[in-house]
């Protein structure tokens, strides 16, 4: 298999992001370096990370 490779300029105006997930990445043109951030907008006093967290039934009455 022969394959030739020719870069170009490319010109990106306008890039427009409805939404995102969980592991989200957008790639124009050439990439020789990624970085990963992450940010989260829960206040830390309301963040649980515990095994111990039963889930709760909505239909089951009090």
């Amino acid at each position: 298999m022969k394959v030739i490779i020719v870069n170009k300029i490319i010109k990106v105006g306008k890039i427009e992001v409805a939404g995102i997930g969980s592991s989200s990445v957008i790639l124009v043109g050439d990439t020789e370096t990624i970085v990963n951030s992450s940010y989260f907008d829960t206040p830390s006093n309301s963040l649980i990370i515990s095994s111990d967290i039963k889930p709760i039934n909505s239909a089951t009455p009090e």
